[in-house]
């Protein structure tokens, strides 16, 4: 039976600590290295449903991509929502690992999986490449099969991404005929000149802002933008890392159970137009 540490050194061999950004947060936030892995839970978000999941399914870890704690905090108490999950995974013996920015830019990491989820094939590499390691990066760039256009793809995409509230949005011709495609999870607009000058037919990412977005769709010749749920873009890697992982570990002779947790965690639950309301 592998013990917390053991996955922890197979998870940080995959998603190295260093890779991560000064800013960030990553790694072990709460567990006793010493403590018995069986069940291993993937998932976006640290919220109150994955834990209340990770319970449920007699979970011993939950690996997930958003830190719980990305700012510094003084307390742990149970009088804040934070404080409560922190509280319900120690009273359980289950561990809490985070694998943000550094998955972001492994090889394979994010990117990687929401490349294939939308239909991208053969080789991929990093629209940003790393300094130290030109294999590793934000974002991805590929080709699809052949051309389609715009709105053919952006249906693609939609039916290979995780459904939530919001769906996607496209700007840009639908029927521009497309085949080069740029994608990065999670929040992209700061890839959005990068993007332009890889000549790319479409970006995709999540969490554009209105003004770059304007900007950005004003200057001609740049490619189309499609922007999906943050949630939605990265939930594609999860199945990718509980894969991984559980090869490493039977390689080693180890066996350990993993589950992708498809709770939808998207802030945004609901949509209304205009004539919703009338």
């Amino acid at each position: 039976m592998p013990t917390l540490a053991d996955i922890v050194t197979e998870l940080e061999s995959r998603y190295d600590p260093r890779w991560a950004e000064s800013w960030d947060a990553v790694g072990l936030v709460c567990g006793d290295p010493a403590a018995e892995v069986r069940k291993i839970l993937f998932a976006v978000d640290p919220v109150a449903v994955v834990a209340e999941e990770a319970l449920d399914w007699g979970a011993d870890l939950v690996v997930t991509h958003h830190p719980l704690y990305l700012r510094g905090t003084t307390s742990v108490a149970a009088t804040t929502s934070k404080g409560r999950l922190i509280h319900t995974l120690i009273k359980n013996d289950i561990g809490l690992f985070t694998a943000h920015t550094n998955a972001d830019v492994a090889d394979p990491g994010v990117s990687d999986a929401l490349a294939r989820a939308v239909g991208l094939t053969g080789p991929l590499v990093p629209l940003s490449p790393a300094v130290d390691d030109p294999r590793r990066g934000l974002g991805r760039v590929g080709s699809l099969p052949e051309p389609v256009t715009l709105a053919e793809f952006a249906g693609q995409a939609a039916r290979g991404l995780p459904a939530t509230a919001g769906g996607l949005r496209v700007a840009g011709d639908p029927g521009r005929a497309v085949q080069r495609i740029a994608v990065s999870g999670g929040s992209g607009d700061s890839l959005l000149g990068t993007a332009r000058a890889a000549g790319v037919d479409v970006f995709l990412t999540a969490d554009l802002r209105h003004h770059p977005a304007s900007e950005f769709m004003e200057n001609s010749g740049g490619p189309a933008l499609i922007d999906a749920a943050h949630w939605a873009t990265e939930w594609p890697w999860l199945a990718d890392a509980a894969h991984q992982l559980a090869s490493a570990s039977a390689a080693r002779g180890i066996t350990v159970e993993t589950r992708v947790s498809e709770t939808v965690t998207d802030a945004w639950n609901t949509t209304a137009k205009c004539e919703d309301l009338t």
